[in-house]
């Protein structure tokens, strides 16, 4: 509604209706051309989905069966397709995540709602895991499987090296029936 004697300047391209006050019609190719690119998009966006869901797949297989005491948390299938969660017994996640930066992996600790905090994310606790020494990794899209197997020969030796500093038990010698199993220590983990 404009009031008698209000000038007024359309603000787009305008025909012949309402006196020029009404806009023109709909741009049909433009909006054809936005679906069209809309579904371009979604496609590219699930061929990348599941890219990223074979390079965690190949996060959660090989972490545990390279670095002891580790356990990779969440489920297998329902999850976001380029994040994989994981617990390292006798680690600090702080130091964890220093020392991986160095090496020049970009990764979290705790969940995500408390990564700007130094307190142990709620989330994983209420989840029954490890919430110290827990590393979050996610991987952007475009992310190549060289990075990732990189990741993968780089955290056994980073992952050791946080222990030691930390004089944590030698994981053989905690496999060779000292009285600390992962359940005991994450349960006194837990209950600090």
């Amino acid at each position: 509604m404009v009031r008698k004697g209000v000038r007024f300047a359309p603000q787009g391209p305008v025909d012949e209706r309402e006196s020029g006050r009404a806009p023109g019609f709909e741009n049909i190719p433009a909006i054809v051309a936005a679906a069209a690119s809309l579904r371009a998009v979604r496609a590219e966006a699930a061929q990348e989905a599941a890219r990223l869901r074979e390079l965690t797949d190949r996060i959660r297989t090989r972490v545990p069966e390279l670095v002891p005491d580790v356990e990779v948390v969440g489920d297998a299938e329902r999850r976001l397709p380029g994040t994989v969660t994981f617990s390292c017994l006798y680690v600090d996640g702080e130091a964890l995540l220093h020392e991986l930066d160095r090496e020049g992996f970009s990764v979290s600790s705790g969940s995500s709602c408390t990564s700007s905090t130094l307190t142990p994310s709620h989330v994983l606790k209420a989840m029954g895991v490890l919430s110290e020494g827990n590393v979050r990794v996610s991987l952007p899209p475009g992310t190549e499987a060289a990075d990732v197997d990189r990741f993968l020969r780089v955290l056994p030796g980073v992952v050791a090296g946080v222990r030691e500093k930390l004089g944590a038990p030698v994981p053989s010698a905690a496999a060779e029936g000292t009285s600390w199993s992962w359940t005991r220590w994450a349960n006194c983990a837990r209950s600090r």
